[in-house]
C-alpha cells in the first residue's frame, strides 16, 4: 500500500512532501496499531483513583488516520477525543487550537426530538465543556507553536451514571500525548463532590444532586495546578481549599497512567516548525526607543483604559516607523518590530509591578477599584440595578414569570447533568461598544459571552429561595468594561434581585485576581517570584500570568474559575489567591449592602402575582370550558395563565394585581352559572328519570343538573336486570338518597334501594318551579 502512496503523492502537483510525510506516518502507525488489534486488545492502561473507581484509556482502535486519538472510559459511559493539527505553522502569534465536544443523542439511545432528528448547533453545555478543555490544555502548548490545531470529543456511550465531561478532558490530554504534536502534557482531571462533609471523587450523577461541591480540577506533574472550574452551595473556604489539595493528588494518577501509555505507544514530538531565530540587535534597538516612554505611561495614574490604549499606540507606531527606516527590508511589514514591542510593553508592564507593588492605575496589589451602585433605575422593571466599579459598568435587570417559563434542557443535557428545567437563569450580553468597538450586535451568543452568563449564574444560585412560584430571567448587560465583567454581573445581579423583591438570603459579589511571575533563568520551571493583583483591569489580565474568578457571599463560596496561562501553578500561590478574593468579596459585599440591605417590600404595580385555588373535580368543566376555551380567553384579555397542579388545586399566574383581580371575576361569574345546589348528606331528593340505559337510569336532581347514574344495583332490594323489569320510563320521578361524591370521579353515589322499607327522613325537592 506504501507504494502505491508515494507514486501518487509524486505523481500530483498539489500534494506537498509535508502532506506525504504526513500521510506516510499515519499509514505507518495505521500498520502498527492493526497488527497489535489482530493480536492482542487495543493498548489499555488503568487509573484507580483512592476510592476505588477507575478510568480506563486506551487507544489503537479507532481514528488511526488522526494525530493522535484515545479513548477514555469510567463506567459505561466512553468519549473518543482526537487530535489533529497542521504541520506549518500560521500567521497567528497566538495559537489556533478549537475545541469540540459534541453531546450524540445515540451515545444515550435516544432520537433528537428536532425537526430533523439530528444533532443541531452546540447546546450551552457543550459550549461550556469545549471551553473547559481548552482551558485545561492550553497553558501546556510550548511558545512558538503556532499551527492550527483541533481537538474533537466524540461522546460514544453514557450511561446516565457518571458524567463525560472529566473523561472527555483525561482523553484530550492522552491524545494529544501520544500525537506527535508538541506540548508539554500529559495533565489529569478529576471532578470533587462533597456529602456530609466528605469530599468525592468522581461523584455519580445522583451524587453530585446531594452534594454542595461540584469541583473540576486539572492538574500537571508536580502537582502544578492548570485548571478550575467549579460552582458550590456557600461552601467554606477551608473545605475548598481541601477539595483542591485533594483534586490535585488524585489527578497525578490519570497524568502516570498517560505517561506510561506514551511512553509505550506514543510518537516522537515533531519540532516547532517556524521557529525564526531572534534579531537581538533590532530587539535591541526596539528595547531602546520604547521602555522609557512605555515606563512613563504606565507610571503616570492618570491614564484611564482609552488614554493609556492611545499612548501605547502611538509608541508603537514611531518605534515600528523607526525601525523600520534603519533595517529597511528586513522588516518591510512591521510585523518582527510589532512582535518585538509587544514583547518589550509586557516585560516593561510587569517590572514596574515587582519593582513598586504600584500597579498602572497607581492602587497598591490588594485595593480594589472605586464602586457606586444604584437601584431601581426604572418604573416598568420588576427589577434594576447599575453596578460600577473602576470603568466596568454593568446594567442588570429582573423579570419574573410563570412556572411555565422555565427554560427546559434538551434531552442528553438532563441524562448527565440530573436537572430537567432551569427556574433561574441569566443572560449575558456583551455589545462592541463597551470596549469602543464595532461589531456585530445580533445572531448566535459567542462562547465567551455563555461561558460568562453561566458562571456569574452559578455564583448567584445559593443565594435564591429553594421553591418559588416564579420563573426569574435576569439579564446582565456590560455598558462599559475594563476586566471583570462576570464577576460585575454577580454584584449587580444580586441587587437586581433584591430590588425585585425575591426572597434572597444575602448579598453575593465576585471579583478577579490576577498574578504576575518572574521565573528563574536558569530554571525556567521554578518561579521565583510573583505578585497577586485584587480586582485586576483588562490590561493586567492581558498582561499578566492568571484569571481566577471567585464569587460568593460573606459565609462562603458559590463560584470560581481559574483561566491560568503558564503550564501550571504552585497550590501555595493559589491558596494565596483565593484567600485574597475572599476579603476583597467581604469588601464589596459591605459597599452593596449599603446601596439596599434586604428584598424590596414595597410592590409595584407591574409585579406579577400568583395564587393557587382549589376546586371540585365536579366543577372543573365550568373552569376549563368546552376545550379549554375559558383559559384561553382568559390569557387573551386578562394575560392570565392557569395551570393545573392535580385534580383540584390550580396554579393562578398574573402578570399584575390588576390583572388577576379581573380573572377572578372572569372566573366567579363562571362559577356562578347555573350554580349548584349544596346537597345535603343523606337527604332524600326527588329525581327524574331522563335516559333509560341497561346499567341503570340517568336521572336529575335540579334543573340543568348533568344526568347523574342510578345503577341497577341501588334501584331495588331486589336484583334488576335492566329497569324496564321495574316498568320505569323517561319522564317518571322517584325518590333516592343522596349519599355524597365519589372522591376520586366526583360522581354522585345515589340509591334508591335503602329507600324501599320505612322512610326515615323528609322527601326534599329541588326544582325551582
Amino acid at each position: 500500500m506504501a507504494a502505491p502512496l508515494r507514486l501518487y503523492c509524486g505523481h500530483l502537483g498539489f500534494f506537498n512532501k509535508f502532506k506525504c510525510k504526513k500521510i506516510s506516518r499515519n499509514i505507518h502507525r495505521y500498520r502498527k496499531f492493526s497488527s497489535t488489534a489482530v493480536k492482542s486488545n487495543e493498548p489499555e492502561v488503568e487509573a484507580q483513583f483512592s476510592n476505588g473507581r477507575e478510568i480506563l484509556i486506551s487507544t489503537g482502535k479507532y481514528a488511526r488516520f488522526a494525530d493522535g486519538c484515545a479513548v477514555a472510559k469510567l463506567g459505561d459511559t466512553s468519549v473518543m477525543v482526537t487530535a489533529v493539527s497542521k504541520i506549518k505553522s500560521s500567521s497567528n502569534s497566538f495559537l489556533p487550537l478549537t475545541v469540540d465536544y459534541r453531546q450524540k443523542s445515540a451515545a444515550a439511545g435516544r432520537i433528537p426530538t428536532n425537526f430533523l432528528r439530528r444533532e443541531l448547533g452546540p447546546s450551552e453545555r457543550e459550549i461550556l465543556t469545549s471551553r473547559v478543555i481548552d482551558r485545561s490544555l492550553r497553558p501546556l502548548f510550548p511558545t512558538g507553536f503556532n499551527c492550527e490545531t483541533q481537538i474533537i470529543c466524540n461522546m460514544l456511550a453514557v450511561d446516565s451514571v457518571n458524567s463525560p465531561d472529566i473523561i472527555a478532558i483525561n482523553a484530550a490530554s492522552a491524545a494529544i500525548s501520544l500525537s506527535d504534536i508538541p506540548w508539554n502534557g500529559p495533565i489529569g482531571a478529576v471532578r470533587i463532590g462533597k456529602i456530609d462533609d466528605e469530599l468525592i471523587i468522581n461523584p455519580t450523577r445522583k451524587e453530585l444532586q446531594g452534594s454542595n461541591l461540584n469541583l473540576i480540577v486539572t492538574a500537571t506533574r508536580q502537582n502544578l495546578l492548570v485548571m478550575l472550574e467549579g460552582h458550590a452551595d456557600n461552601i467554606l473556604q477551608q473545605d475548598l481549599l481541601k477539595a483542591i489539595k485533594l483534586g490535585t493528588k488524585e489527578a497525578q494518577v490519570v497524568i502516570a497512567a498517560i505517561e506510561k501509555l506514551q511512553k509505550n505507544y506514543g510518537r516522537e514530538k515533531r519540532p516547532i516548525d517556524g521557529d525564526i531565530e531572534i534579531n537581538l540587535e533590532m530587539l535591541n534597538t526596539v528595547r531602546s526607543f520604547s521602555v522609557m516612554r512605555l515606563r512613563e505611561v504606565f507610571s503616570n495614574y492618570n491614564h484611564d483604559k482609552l488614554s493609556r490604549d492611545v499612548a501605547v499606540n502611538n509608541i508603537r507606531s514611531d518605534v515600528v516607523s523607526s525601525v523600520r527606516e534603519t533595517y529597511g527590508a528586513d522588516d518591510s511589514d512591521g510585523a518582527k518590530t510589532t512582535e518585538y514591542f509587544n514583547s518589550v510593553c509586557k516585560e516593561v508592564f510587569r517590572e514596574i509591578i515587582f519593582e513598586q507593588d504600584i500597579r498602572c492605575d497607581g492602587r497598591h496589589l490588594d485595593h480594589i477599584r472605586n464602586i457606586s451602585c444604584q437601584v431601581n433605575l426604572h418604573k416598568p422593571l420588576h427589577g434594576s440595578a447599575l453596578f460600577q466599579r473602576g470603568q466596568t459598568q454593568v446594567f442588570c435587570t429582573v423579570s419574573l414569570d410563570s412556572a411555565e417559563s422555565a427554560m427546559k434542557l434538551d434531552t442528553l443535557s438532563m441524562l448527565t447533568s440530573g436537572i430537567k428545567e432551569k427556574n433561574f437563569f441569566l443572560h449575558y450580553d456583551f455589545p462592541p461598544y463597551a470596549t469602543r468597538e464595532i461589531g456585530r450586535v445580533s445572531g448566535p451568543q459567542g462562547r465567551r459571552e455563555t461561558g460568562h452568563g453561566a458562571l456569574a449564574e452559578k455564583g448567584l444560585i445559593p443565594i435564591l429561595p429553594k421553591d418559588y412560584d416564579f420563573t426569574v430571567r435576569l439579564t446582565s448587560e456590560v455598558l462599559e468594561s475594563n476586566g471583570s465583567s462576570s464577576m460585575a454581573s454577580v454584584c449587580g445581579g444580586s441587587m437586581a434581585l433584591m430590588d425585585a423583591g425575591v426572597p434572597v438570603t444575602e448579598h453575593a459579589a465576585g471579583v478577579a485576581i490576577g498574578l504576575v511571575t518572574k521565573y528563574d533563568k536558569n530554571d525556567t520551571k521554578h518561579i521565583e517570584d510573583y505578585r497577586i493583583l485584587t480586582d485586576i483591569l483588562g490590561i493586567e489580565d492581558y498582561m499578566g500570568d492568571m484569571d481566577f474568578k471567585l464569587a460568593g457571599t460573606k459565609r462562603g463560596i458559590s463560584s470560581l474559575q481559574a483561566d491560568i496561562k503558564i503550564p501550571g501553578l504552585p497550590l501555595k500561590i493559589v491558596m494565596e489567591a483565593v484567600q485574597k478574593a475572599c476579603d476583597a468579596k467581604s469588601k464589596i459585599i459591605d459597599i452593596m449592602y449599603d446601596c439596599i440591605k434586604s428584598p424590596s417590600k414595597h410592590r409595584k404595580d407591574n409585579m406579577p402575582v400568583v395564587e393557587k385555588m382549589e376546586i371540585e373535580a365536579h366543577k372543573r368543566g365550568k373552569l376549563l370550558g368546552v376545550g379549554g376555551v375559558n383559559l384561553k380567553k382568559l390569557l387573551v384579555e386578562t394575560g392570565v395563565q392557569v395551570t393545573q397542579v392535580d385534580d383540584t388545586n390550580f396554579n393562578i399566574f398574573a402578570p399584575s394585581q390588576s390583572a388577576m383581580d379581573e380573572a377572578k371575576e372572569m372566573i366567579a361569574e363562571w362559577m356562578a352559572k347555573d350554580k349548584i345546589p349544596d346537597l345535603e348528606f343523606g337527604a332524600i331528593y326527588t329525581a327524574k328519570i331522563v335516559e333509560i340505559r341497561d346499567i341503570g337510569v340517568m336521572v336529575t336532581l335540579y334543573p340543568n343538573m348533568s344526568p347523574a347514574l342510578l345503577h341497577n344495583s341501588q334501584i331495588d332490594q331486589r336484583k334488576v336486570n335492566h329497569p324496564s323489569a321495574l316498568g320505569m320510563q323517561v319522564g317518571d320521578e322517584i325518590q333516592v338518597k343522596y349519599f355524597g361524591r365519589d372522591p376520586v370521579s366526583g360522581l354522585m353515589r345515589l340509591s334508591r334501594k335503602v329507600l324501599m322499607g320505612t322512610a326515615s327522613s323528609v322527601v326534599k325537592s329541588l326544582d325551582r318551579n
